[in-house]
């Protein structure tokens, strides 16, 4: 968890993808956060944590479906949702928080 913790203090915003390689529309949402990730470059992480191997992290976030993206920024949850989102929608919402 203290690792969690550092990955979202950044001063840049910290897209999250939370996942599972059985769930098909996890799955199909991996090339849609690598076309995220190369757009906004340096700007912002993008970070893909798998909730079957994280189990208590996502106990503790209460991550009930997935995908769920998450946005923290400076430590802070900023936005969050569960489902598919295209990349388009998912760059101008992490647009907003640079």
């Amino acid at each position: 968890m203290s690792k969690f913790g550092e990955l979202i203090s950044a001063p840049i915003p910290v897209l999250i993808d939370f996942y599972t390689e059985w769930n098909e529309q996890s799955t199909s949402m991996h090339p849609v956060i690598r076309d995220v990730a190369a757009a906004l470059g340096d700007k912002a992480k993008v970070i893909k944590i798998d909730v079957d191997k994280n189990q208590e992290l996502a106990e503790a976030l209460r991550i009930k479906n997935v995908p769920t993206l998450m946005i923290y920024k400076s430590g802070q949850m900023v936005w969050r949702q569960s489902g598919e989102l295209d990349a388009n929608s998912i760059i101008a919402i992490v647009q907003e928080q640079v």
